[in-house]
């Protein structure tokens, strides 16, 4: 069974994103076939399931450090941003998605943040 969580598109900031290449259409993080799944734009992050190590709701950020691709230089977390509010999912082990770091985690602001959590937790519960 595969499960698709859309991204949430804050209005306000619509307009950037879509200069970025990244839509609604193009946007999407996927739980599936044994693999995790997140799609920004041009970007994208894939890692088996058994590699999640945790997931929990988050937010709300401050859009100057939450919207757009973000790299954490402090904590090689990356973020794939559209709102204020999202998931913050880390690994067993890093992953590389985007720069010249693999990523200890990655934060999704889903339309849904409690089922993209609670779904990733009942995963990682199962192991």
């Amino acid at each position: 069974m595969t499960d698709v969580y859309p991204f949430e598109f804050a209005p306000r900031y619509r307009s950037l994103l879509k200069a970025l290449g990244v839509r609604p259409d193009n946007s999407r993080v996927v739980v599936g076939d044994g693999l995790f799944s997140a799609r920004f734009g041009r970007w994208e992050l894939t890692t088996p399931l058994a590699n999640l190590a945790s997931a929990e709701v988050s937010g709300p950020y401050k859009a100057v450090r939450a919207i757009g691709t973000r790299l954490s230089l402090k904590d090689s977390g990356l973020t794939f941003g559209s709102a204020l509010n999202g998931v913050c999912i880390t690994f067993r082990e890093p992953v590389r998605a985007f720069g010249p770091r693999a990523h200890a985690a990655l934060t999704v602001t889903v339309a849904d943040p409690e089922a993209l959590a609670g779904h990733l937790a009942s995963v990682i519960a199962e192991r």
